[in-house]
């Protein structure tokens, strides 16, 4: 049964491309990528049969090639008009401009909250005659639930915006949308004296010491700005050469309550006064509650670029969570990848097999195929949103950073620019890309290749693409 199944296989790759094509393409493959370590699938995109396939079926981890599947779904389940919603609400009665209550923010995972945001709150509550909040500050969350680390964020990565925590309230600093991180940038001082640093939007509750000194211009800039693990406790340390600066994204202990208290010093700085006792809290918005105003994020399509072409970790743990709450009631991670499968079995594709623990690619837990990966890219198609997803992957070659993304630096040779749009993946040990690509002879293709196990992966795929380009 098996021999019969290969002459197939072989019978549709000889009548798909021309024998020396395809000679060309499993010389290109096998010759940049090998054998054992590199599953490559690729299919034409007009009748999505496989022209080439190399352990096609074999179980190989994603890392952010799982965005193609976690994207898709969300534009089919949540829908392109899809908003997230931040609701601001009080309790108790405003006297004599001071609010004896307190003020509840509720939550649905809003990516693109921000400063302004939080002094757009500051001006509502103004406009209803609140300038003292004699009452406590408190944030409702509830709409998402278990763990707020994603699965395969390790103990080293915590501190950096890839593996930020996800919580139904959350904030960026700038367009890429790095959810529940605060920005830090620090430059030198005198030479022997400790940087100066400013973070952006405030200090969110978390605490920073600096132990970091400046040096001479012409040193080895060292500086390191760190969140130590499982703490608010953010450490400065290393050397700074004078003319030189150093910025980082670092990740929020509890994005939930450092969030409030962003929102709450934003507050303060708009003039809003708080009573002595007045704290940050986390708790469910009561019946009772007045709603005063409800902030709506940009679209979900807008948001995608940042997503898809900045390979977005926090979005796509957003997303899953945000599918669980809209379709099955519950914003956990464990009921939205549920709904990943569910996806891609709507569109007829064969996903007994695949294990799927996130939706951002980052857990080594993940199993795919480039059949089934390079199936969906086919089938999507047909969706009425695909100009959305297709949009959203980064072209080869661009060096416009929302349109070339994480490709905008590779594959930048004239005769390749804007051939390939493509999702880029990376976890340690494993490369991959999957997408689209025209080949010399003007034929588009459907590609997917999941490589494991060697060194400078990109590398390599970077050489196999330019031979497929040419030999296509």
């Amino acid at each position: 049964m098996k021999k019969v199944i290969q002459l197939v296989i072989l019978f549709a790759l000889f009548f798909s491309l021309p024998i020396q094509s395809f000679a060309s393409v499993s010389s290109a493959v096998t010759s940049n990528l090998g054998k054992s370590n590199a599953a490559v699938t690729i299919r034409d995109i007009d009748s999505g049969k496989i022209v080439y396939s190399q352990n096609g079926d074999k179980l190989m981890r994603p890392a952010s090639n799982m965005k193609l599947i976690s994207g898709g779904a969300a534009l089919s389940i949540l829908g392109e008009d899809y908003r997230f919603t931040t609701d601001l609400f009080i309790d108790g009665k405003v006297v004599n401009n001071t609010l004896n209550g307190n003020v509840y923010i509720k939550g649905s995972g809003d990516p693109t909250l921000n400063k302004e945001s939080f002094q757009e709150f500051a001006k509502i509550l103004k406009r209803n005659g609140i300038r003292t909040i004699n009452g406590h500050v408190i944030g409702d969350d509830t709409a998402f639930s278990g763990s707020t680390l994603p699965p395969g964020v390790d103990k080293t990565d915590e501190t950096y915006y890839f593996g930020a925590r996800t919580s139904a309230i959350t904030m960026s600093q700038n367009a890429d949308f790095d959810a529940s991180t605060i920005i830090i940038t620090a430059k030198p001082g005198k030479v022997g004296a400790k940087p100066s640093y400013s973070v952006e939007p405030n200090l969110s509750g978390m605490v920073i010491s600096n132990q970091a000194r400046t040096v001479k211009k012409g040193n080895k800039n060292t500086l390191t700005i760190k969140r130590s693990y499982n703490t608010n406790r953010i450490i400065i340390s290393g050397n700074i050469p004078q003319g030189s600066s150093k910025k980082e994204w670092v990740t929020l202990q509890d994005p939930s309550k450092n969030t409030m208290q962003a929102i709450k010093l934003t507050w303060q700085s708009a003039g809003i006064k708080f009573s002595k006792d007045s704290k940050v809290q986390l708790g469910k918005v009561p019946q009772k509650a007045k709603l005063l105003y409800t902030n709506e994020s940009r679209t979900l399509a807008s948001i995608f670029p940042a997503f898809m072409k900045l390979s977005n970790n926090s979005i796509a743990d957003i997303l899953v969570k945000a599918m669980g709450k809209e379709q099955l009631g519950e914003g956990s991670t464990k009921k939205g990848v549920t709904l990943l499968k569910s996806y891609a079995e709507s569109l007829d594709i064969p996903v007994d097999n695949w294990r799927i623990v996130d939706g951002s690619g980052l857990s080594n837990s993940n199993l795919v195929t480039t059949n089934s990966l390079s199936q969906l890219l086919f089938k999507v198609q047909k969706e009425p949103y695909f100009n959305t997803f297709y949009r959203s992957l980064p072209i080869a070659g661009n060096d416009e950073r929302f349109v070339g993304g994480t490709l905008r630096k590779r594959l930048t040779s004239a005769n390749l620019q804007n051939r390939i749009y493509a999702k880029t993946g990376y976890i340690p040990n494993v490369y991959t890309l999957s997408g689209y690509i025209k080949g010399q002879s003007g034929k588009e293709y459907i590609f997917s290749i999941l490589l494991h196990n060697t060194a400078n992966g990109n590398a390599y795929i970077d050489r196999t693409m330019t031979a497929l380009v040419k030999n296509l």
